[in-house]
């Protein structure tokens, strides 16, 4: 059976896309799920979470090399630092990527679709941590993907730029994708304590609808500090609230 693919995107920076995908990713692998991490953002923050090296970045293809120069997706996959969890490793070599697959390549929003065919039935699900924008990379992955998690940070301004980037969702679905969906909206940086958290949460809910998640990930300094380790919150601390967070999340996922 073919992976389902889910891209973990948001055009603002800052709001838990990347804790996301390292620790959804670690808990469905928890969870005995075979799973991939593309990391797709230039900063790779991803991949430096999840236990990639500079020096082990160097002894194989990226994500750049992959999509741009056709190098073997296989030989490019690493091992990361959480149990049954892949990752393909990104560089800041990537921030050129609308460009150069713009002037050499035709039908450039399928570049990672194409990539990932040889792998889609070795994983039983392949996250895809996107850059904060909604550029070609970001096409790119909404047209490699069954779903988009939505990662929205618990704030009055939660719902800036988000029909933005709703009408990027479906405007791939017309043009290049008509299976995708949205598989959720993530609430992170949840403080339980604080009413607004709450109001805010009540306000997404009523404008979103039957698409906010259940799950609420809550501002926990434990989920700041696992990535400069380079390893998931459930190697640094899984007692902590982050970590029971992100195995709900993983569990509601799991559940559709």
């Amino acid at each position: 059976m073919s992976a389902k693919v889910i891209s973990i995107s948001n055009q603002k920076g800052g709001v838990g896309k990347t804790t996301t995908s390292m620790n959804l990713a670690a808990a469905l692998g928890i969870l005995e799920k075979k799973i991939l991490v593309i990391d797709l953002d230039p900063q790779a923050n991803s991949t430096v979470g999840l236990g990639i090296t500079r020096e082990m970045v160097s002894k194989k293809p990226t994500i750049f090399n992959v999509l741009l120069e056709k190098e073997s997706i296989k030989k490019s996959i690493h091992n990361s630092s959480s149990k049954n969890v892949d990752i393909l490793a990104s560089t800041i070599n990537l921030s050129g990527f609308d460009l150069h697959a713009q002037k050499h390549f035709d039908g450039s929003e399928k570049i990672l679709s194409d990539a990932i065919e040889p792998i889609i039935d070795d994983y039983d699900y392949i996250l895809i941590d996107c850059p904060p924008s909604l550029g070609l990379l970001v096409k790119n992955s909404f047209v490699a993907s069954d779903s988009v998690l939505v990662t929205v940070q618990s704030e009055y301004y939660a719902l800036e730029g988000l029909s933005q980037l709703i009408n990027t969702i479906w405007s791939v679905k017309k043009l290049h994708n008509r299976n995708l969906s949205i598989e959720g909206i993530l609430l992170t940086m949840f403080n339980q304590h604080y009413n607004m958290s709450q109001d805010i949460y009540n306000e997404v809910k009523r404008i979103i609808g039957k698409n906010l998640l259940n799950t609420k990930i809550p501002r926990n300094v434990k989920l700041s500090e696992a990535p400069s380790h380079g390893i998931s919150i459930f190697d640094y601390d899984s007692s902590c609230a982050g970590a029971k967070s992100y195995m709900l999340l993983a569990q509601e996922i799991l559940n559709g």
